[in-house]
């Protein structure tokens, strides 16, 4: 007996000796690979940040030794999720403002920036999330108010969608606007010959540049905070859809000090010198950081009428929009970027700025290739534009909480038949076969658990509309999760390194406590992120 004992003693060590090793072992869980076949297995190994090995639960313990090995006790593992469009440093500023998001009128937004300043007592005072369109009165507002409670301190509201905005006199004054004036691409609203400080659009900036711009040690703060909340949520990459070079190099050095760990695709915004300066220095791209592509804006948003349709605004037909630029300079810019090889990424809203920018990616692009050029937003299109996305290969990136949220008003600004083009995911998705979603956050929330109820469910959450919203453009389950990963990796030319669970990707995943594939909709509304990975490095734990 004893010699059976001692026998089965060495056996055990023996094998223990010839394990394999890994950084971390994750098992009895119910792993969504993403691969090419949709693939589940039950757990995998990770050593120096990459998988190394997928399988079942038996076959992976007993071929490796994990330093760190995680039951997950048959939860849902997926892998990390890429938000393909938001505002990485401009959400970590707006938590830096006064949160104006969810305010039923005006009344209520002036009390709560009286409130916010109590506590930030100095300089200028700003805000965001406004949106006339949750409110009873649902015309733009006017300073006013503002005026009279904050007479020697500029105040800079922006509205939710980033696109306009409202200065009170003091912040007029600092910008030198003492009449109205006539822009190209946007919009000082005037009301009884007096400026109301509703800056839509282009006009938004000329007060907006007069803001101080953080330090370092602030904007240091504005990314931690950012990248705390994102890993929080399960994101792992986020594409930031319009940066300045100048912050580029201060995340690269962060980055390159340990000091920042999201991974960040940035698209540089249509300036200059930002042109000048990734044509001169070229592709930038580290395992954390991707600079290759540049974000024009073709025209505004639906919710403050900047949108530029084809026809007038069903509730304002005086109104059709407006480019924020010229075509010239929309066909100029296209060229260059083509020329030196990156890609274009350009905000589009209304069905004539989509047609446009359509037509100008077409004629620089001839036909099918593999630029992933991409229309951002991509909201309304007319039924004949829809083939340009195919014929080009140009990629629509959507998001689709934005459906959600404008579905009680949409049909007021569209009409009936011209909504039905809008927010047409399913019809985009059968451009190319596959489609990137992110949120565009700060705009909408961050968390990518909405983004995939909002494209497969398309309600809100007290399942309004019975039956949900233009159902015929919901996307499956499983296309919604591509989405978030595989296809908004490649999205960002990273589909060989990210997206997916697979041996030589990245070793980013998230647990979550629901399997959102399989669940009940209000069940997935109340999915738990349980922990996110990055690397096989644990960047959050629920508590």
């Amino acid at each position: 007996m004893k010699s059976f004992l001692f026998a089965a003693f060495l056996l055990i060590i023996f094998s223990s000796c010839n394990k394999k090793e890994a950084d971390v072992i994750v098992y009895h869980a119910k792993v969504y690979t993403v691969n090419n076949n949709f693939d589940m297995v039950e757990a995998f190994a990770v050593k120096d940040g990459k998988i190394i090995a997928t399988g079942t639960t038996e076959e992976i313990k007993r071929e490796y030794q994990g330093k760190a090995e995680i039951d997950a006790e048959g939860k849902a593992v997926y892998p990390g999720f890429i938000d393909a469009h938001a505002h990485f440093f401009g959400y970590g500023q707006s938590l830096q403002t006064a949160d104006l998001r969810g305010t039923k009128s005006w009344e209520e937004v002036c009390q709560r920036l009286a409130d916010f300043a109590k506590s930030h007592p100095n300089g200028w005072l700003i805000g965001n999330g406004w949106d006339q369109n949750d409110w009873a009165d649902k015309s733009f507002p006017t300073n006013e108010k503002l005026n009279a409670i904050f007479a020697n301190r500029p105040v800079f509201l922006s509205r939710i969608d980033g696109h306009a905005a409202i200065a009170n006199q003091k912040a007029l004054d600092e910008a030198e606007i003492k009449q109205a004036q006539s822009l190209k691409g946007g919009d000082m609203l005037v009301k009884n010959g007096k400026l109301t400080g509703v800056l839509i659009d282009n006009a938004v900036a000329l007060v907006e540049h007069k803001i101080p711009s953080p330090d370092a040690a602030l904007a240091e703060k504005i990314l931690h905070d950012a990248e705390q909340n994102c890993f929080a949520a399960g994101l792992t990459t986020i594409d930031d859809c319009g940066l300045d070079w100048r912050v580029v190099e201060f995340i690269e050095k962060l980055q390159q000090d340990k000091k920042l760990k999201m991974r960040l695709y940035i698209m540089l915004s249509d300036q200059a010198e930002n042109y000048k300066y990734l044509f001169n220095r070229g592709t930038i791209k580290t395992d954390r950081l991707h600079v290759r592509a540049f974000k024009v804006y073709a025209d505004g948003a639906l919710g403050s009428r900047g949108a530029c349709l084809l026809k007038p605004y069903t509730d304002m037909p005086e109104k059709s929009g407006f480019l924020l630029s010229d075509e010239k300079h929309f066909e100029e810019v296209a060229a260059q970027i083509a020329k030196n090889n990156f890609q274009m990424c350009t905000h589009a809203i209304g069905d004539s700025a989509n047609r446009v920018m359509l037509k100008i990616y077409n004629r620089i692009l001839k036909g099918k290739n593999d630029k992933r050029w991409r229309i951002e937003h991509a909201q309304v299109v007319n039924q004949q534009d829809f083939d340009l996305f195919g014929k080009a290969s140009i990629v629509p990136s959507v998001q689709p909480t934005h459906a959600t949220s404008d579905m009680y008003w949409g049909g007021q600004r569209l009409g009936v038949q011209r909504l039905k083009d809008a927010y047409a995911y399913k019809q985009l998705l059968k451009q190319n076969g596959w489609i990137p979603l992110g949120t565009d956050f700060p705009v909408e929330n961050i968390s990518p658990i909405l983004t995939f109820y909002a494209a497969t469910v398309r309600a809100d959450a007290k399942g309004f509309p019975q039956g949900g919203f233009q159902m015929e453009n919901a996307l499956t389950p499983k296309e919604a999760l591509k989405g978030m990963t595989i296809w908004a990796a490649k999205a960002n030319f990273e589909e060989q390194e990210k997206g997916s669970i697979e041996v030589g990707k990245l070793a980013d995943f998230v647990i979550l406590d629901t399997d959102i594939l399989t669940s009940t909709p209000q069940n997935i509304l109340k999915t738990k992120v349980l922990k996110t990975y990055l690397n096989g490095e644990k960047v959050y734990e629920a508590k």
